[in-house]
């Protein structure tokens, strides 16, 4: 059965006192990567897993038709548009995936199979408490290059794109994310930006607040989608003067007009494993080094981190920062901050400095890594 919405609703919860309650995306608070299915190990596969960069296309319509999205507001920093999660879920059987991870994720009813899915199409809670320091303490990204590292939705590069920053880039492991998922949230968020900056001004202070498309909602976009469509030529052209009369497009067309999209050549889109990512970057000329790496809920599993750490290592800029978003333990995977910690401190190159400490449901953190003094990038 195909669902076709409109993905211009923008909407929040607001709490008791008129403050935006927190994101709720339809799965439980605070959930825990889980432990792969009984047929899978926490080790990851043997085969190694190509990198490649994916391009936005040159018509961006077919991202973006029938599509629903979410969009979380923190504090004062710009609205961030991503599809809905239990939407693209729905609709898992209508996309292309080459790789299956869809079909696979859903029969063995798992959020994580390591080595073939690594969690990207679900935005993990730690993300948002990212997002959350970052409003707190005001990290500017203009003219900075910038890696969100196992982005998945792409959240945190998104922000820094719409903040400034001159190139970002994303990588996660699956390809059928960064096609499915990642570009089109580039192509929601990358649309013209004063409208959002105004209500960014009446926003600060308030706390983040995000809130799906009810069911009557839903159905009245239907309504006017299809009421759209039989409208005759005439009328639509009527419509598409007044709108440049008075300058404001709907928001709709402004997310399908490519001449919206200027933002877009300031990003980059890779899928494959950490090792095969760098290698393929660093047969580059002049290969990036960034300023800042986000990377949020990756160290979940050990036998990623030396990867982690050879891609951080040569990639990150000598006085560049990364921004690592975690648990303090993953159950049944075996991952977790202090085990990440003791691997860090055994391989003498970066000094970790704990940011914050989150209580809320499970312990959570945000660190930073930089480069010792005494090491040579």
């Amino acid at each position: 059965m195909s669902f076709s919405f409109n993905f211009d609703v923008q909407l929040t919860t607001k709490g008791q006192q008129g403050e935006e309650s927190k994101p709720q995306t339809g799965k439980q608070d605070y959930a825990v990567k889980p432990v792969p299915g009984n047929n899978n190990t926490t080790t990851p596969a043997e085969t190694v897993k190509a990198a490649v960069e994916h391009h936005p296309p040159a018509d961006p319509h077919f991202l973006l038709n029938d599509a629903v999205s979410e969009t979380v507001t923190i504090g004062t920093l710009p609205p961030l548009h991503f599809l809905n999660e239990s939407v693209f879920e729905r609709t898992a059987s209508e996309r292309d995936d080459n790789e299956r991870i869809l079909s696979r994720t859903a029969a063995q009813s798992s959020d994580l199979i390591s080595g073939v899915y690594e969690g990207g199409l679900k935005v993990w809670e730690c993300t948002y408490d990212l997002l959350e320091l970052l409003e707190r303490e005001g990290e500017t990204f203009g003219g900075k290059m910038v890696l969100d590292l196992g982005c998945g939705a792409g959240l945190l590069g998104l922000l820094a794109l719409k903040r400034g920053a001159s190139q970002v880039h994303f990588q996660d492991y699956n390809s059928t994310v960064i096609e499915q998922l990642t570009l089109p949230n580039a192509l929601l968020n990358c649309q013209v930006e004063g409208e959002e900056e105004e209500e960014v001004k009446g926003r600060k202070g308030k706390k983040r607040g995000l809130q799906e498309e009810d069911d009557e909602t839903i159905i009245e976009e239907e309504k006017m989608k299809k009421d759209e469509e039989a409208k005759s030529d005439e009328e639509k052209k009527n419509e598409q003067k007044k709108e440049g009369e008075d300058g404001s497009p709907s928001p709709k067309r402004q997310a399908l007009d490519p001449s919206q999209h200027t933002k877009l050549t300031c990003c980059r889109f890779f899928s494959g494993d950490w090792t095969t990512f760098l290698a393929l970057v660093l047969k580059e000329d002049l290969f990036p080094k960034y300023d800042i790496i986000f990377t949020s809920e990756t160290i979940y599993n050990t036998a990623y981190y030396s990867a982690l750490h050879d891609t951080l290592h040569r990639l990150l800029a000598p006085r560049g920062v990364v921004y690592l978003a975690t648990k303090a333990h993953y159950f049944g995977v075996g991952g977790g901050l202090h085990l990440f910690e003791q691997f860090i401190e055994d391989k003498g190159v970066f000094d970790m400095e704990k940011l914050w400490d989150v209580d809320q449901g499970l312990q959570r953190h945000v660190v930073a890594m930089h480069f010792k003094t005494t090491i040579k990038s």
